[in-house]
């Protein structure tokens, strides 16, 4: 006699994983979600939209990438929810939204439900730190397709804004200040390149080892997960700040990235010694012999937020990424020219 189980797939896993995971989901609720944890779909109330002239969703989504090898090699699941939040908020938040729900995906071998909710706790932790309700996910046990110990986590964030306080560089004009929110090392792009270059030290007891220059062992280093800057970007525009233009600086680094927040006419130059640059940034380039131009092309090297603001509100900008527990620094300016970004 054949069954589902015998097939590999356990439903009585998948029930015992969404019992381990509720408590975790139930930490995320905010009042606007209807319903209880398990229907077919979430639901979300809009009354809040209502004191908006145009209310505008915003959506974003994305994976962990090739990170969550690191989890696997490491057996740590519990932070890589918050890099699959973090990439999707983030890029709500930098067109100046505010994200309301999220929803996960996780596709694995086999459903052990311990990890199963060690993986949705990290998510709960990224929807915490982001203001998001947790209001649905779904759990795909794919014998055969995944090996056993493996699996992929991906995510999908909805937020909101009024219309007229979307951040588009429309604005943007020579002078205005560049600032960047210290990252909190690799977060999680680039990591086939990371995997290539510590080849030899992608073992358990590699990533185990402790390095002087980083202060920690090389998996602590780049499993720390990706900043979220919400509450960063919010605090900014309760200070009455008008945020000009904001990038995310996730995969492609600067060059990719930081022309994504200029329009044409306006170039950003950015000052490579005004601010730290992470140590595993540096160990990556050495070991790898990695020139800086590909270094910056491919990482945040130590910045996972940059935003355009106007020279009289630098000052109230600092304040209010650092009231909100960032590291903020001036890395540079707008300046007139041909629309791109300058390290000097």
């Amino acid at each position: 006699m054949m069954d589902y189980k015998k097939a590999g797939v356990d439903i009585e896993a998948g029930y015992k994983s969404v019992e381990l995971m509720k408590e975790y989901v139930k930490g995320t609720m905010r009042p606007e979600v209807l319903g209880g944890i398990g229907g077919f779909s979430g639901a979300f109330s809009m009354a809040a939209f209502k004191g908006m002239e145009e209310p505008t969703l915003l959506s974003g989504t994305d994976g962990v990438g090739t990170k969550l090898k690191l989890a696997f090699l490491m057996d740590k699941h519990d932070t890589v929810g918050i890099d699959c939040v973090a990439m999707c908020v983030n890029d709500v938040a930098c067109a100046g939204g505010e994200p309301l729900f999220f929803l996960d995906y996780i596709a694995c071998g086999k459903n052990v439900p311990e990890k199963i909710a060690t993986i949705v706790k990290g998510v709960a932790d990224g929807c915490n730190q982001s203001g998001s309700a947790l209001i649905g996910g779904e759990t795909a046990e794919m014998p055969g397709f995944y090996p056993e110990d493996e699996y992929d986590l991906a995510g999908f964030a909805v937020g909101i804004v009024d219309k007229k306080d979307l951040i588009t560089g429309e604005n943007l004009a020579s002078g205005d200040v560049l600032i960047g929110m210290a990252s909190s090392g690799v977060h999680s792009n680039g990591f086939s390149l990371v995997r290539k270059v510590f080849e030899k030290e992608m073992t358990s007891q590699g990533l185990n080892t402790y390095y002087e220059e980083l202060g920690t062992t090389l998996g602590e280093a780049l499993i720390a997960p990706t900043k979220i800057y919400v509450k960063a970007l919010r605090s900014v525009k309760d200070a009455g700040v008008t945020i000009k233009a904001c990038s995310h600086i996730t995969g492609g680094g600067f060059y990719e990235n930081v022309p994504r927040m200029l329009k044409d006419g306006v170039r950003a130059v950015i000052k490579k010694d005004s601010y730290p640059i992470p140590p595993i940034f540096g160990l990556l380039a050495k070991k790898g012999q990695i020139e800086e131009k590909m270094m910056y092309n491919t990482y945040n090297m130590g910045l996972g937020m940059i935003l355009a603001v106007h020279p009289d509100d630098v000052d109230k900008t600092m304040e209010a990424i650092r009231a909100a527990g960032e590291a903020p620094y001036v890395v540079g300016s707008v300046e007139s020219g041909e629309k791109g970004v300058a390290l000097c």
